[in-house]
């Protein structure tokens, strides 16, 4: 055999050998690696599994979307929802390491920034629209005009929270004196009963619970929110601690792209959420066609968020400036 076929098959040898090992080792690391920390453009995630405390209002539209429609599947994400009574429980999960990132209204985040509360948004959720939240009461109630609320019993979720920031701005603007109001601390589930059963005379309501009230116990609004001051105000978002954003930023980028996507198509395609309404939501499927949907956003602005931190300085609700533009999590570019 000549001494250049000898080389020739050596060669060949050597280069079968060659991917013969790369196929291994792709292999073993294919295997050694789990797929579910994989999303769909190639990044593995710092976690596949998330916890999300949430209301179960139609502020969720988008993220249910998401939960339902695979969104976060092909991210590469599992996302657990763990249900909180108000943003301000919310908010509390994830301050407790309970839950990795949560929905809340915006004022409780600003609140416990303006505390040293090592916290930013992730995500914007909602704004007010109009019939979207209203201060409502039911006909036996003395309550018939935003005057009337001087001294009232007022239902609010928990104190400090959109429910309760909201009414008082409503009422200041207005020329109604809130100071002498009995705040009523209330679910919202609850709601529509305690003013059934004349346990408060008025209501801060968002939808769902708006529509489903004036079906089960004749509610009717006092003043819609959409109004002065609150016209269009950032009223939902997600957050979570600095430090779980720092350590996670391509779960939390693969979280945002998600709902991105989600809350793109939920505005674009009503029919997509309500069905969402009634599986999660737990109202029927005529409540999900006639209520109002709040404005859907995905992508957080510095400067309309702004608004939420000065109504509350202006409130008297915090005592220094607090600005929004440093608390905005690195946002995913696509």
């Amino acid at each position: 055999m000549s001494s250049g076929r000898v080389r020739t098959r050596r060669a060949a040898l050597g280069l079968a050998l060659t991917v013969a090992a790369a196929t291994a080792l792709t292999g073993c690391s294919a295997l050694g690696s789990d797929s579910s920390n994989a999303s769909s453009n190639g990044g593995g995630l710092e976690k596949s599994k998330i916890k999300v405390s949430i209301m179960p209002t139609t502020d969720l539209g988008p993220f249910w979307l998401a939960m339902d429609g695979g969104y976060f599947k092909s991210e590469g994400l599992e996302v657990e929802q763990v249900v909180a009574k108000s943003g301000q429980e919310s908010m509390q999960k994830a301050i407790a390491g309970e839950v990795d990132i949560a929905l809340s209204t915006y004022t409780p985040f600003f609140i416990a920034k303006s505390k040293d509360t090592d916290i930013q948004l992730v995500a914007d959720g909602t704004s007010v629209n109009a019939k979207s939240n209203a201060i409502v009461t039911v006909p036996n109630s003395p309550v018939k005009t935003v005057n009337d609320l001087k001294g009232r019993r007022i239902a609010i979720t928990a104190k400090n929270t959109a429910s309760d920031i909201l009414t008082k701005s409503v009422m200041k603007d207005h020329g109604v004196d809130f100071t002498g109001v009995q705040w009523t601390l209330v679910t919202l589930p609850n709601m529509a009963a305690a003013l059934k059963n004349n346990e408060v005379d008025a209501a801060y309501m968002p939808e769902p619970m708006l529509t489903q009230a004036a079906k089960t116990v004749g509610a009717t609004p006092v003043i819609d929110i959409n109004t002065g001051a609150s016209q269009d105000f950032p009223l939902t978002g997600y957050g979570s601690m600095t430090k779980w954003v720092q350590g996670n930023p391509k779960t939390l980028a693969a979280f945002q792209r998600a709902m991105k996507k989600a809350t793109s198509d939920a505005i674009n395609d009503r029919s997509k959420v309500e069905p969402l309404l009634v599986k999660y939501a737990k109202i029927d499927e005529d409540t999900a066609k006639l209520l109002t949907l709040p404005g859907y956003g995905s992508v957080l602005d510095a400067r309309r968020l702004q608004r939420v931190p000065d109504l509350l300085l202006q409130m008297g609700v915090i005592t220094s400036k607090v600005d929004a533009a440093p608390m905005i999590a690195p946002q995913a570019t696509s």
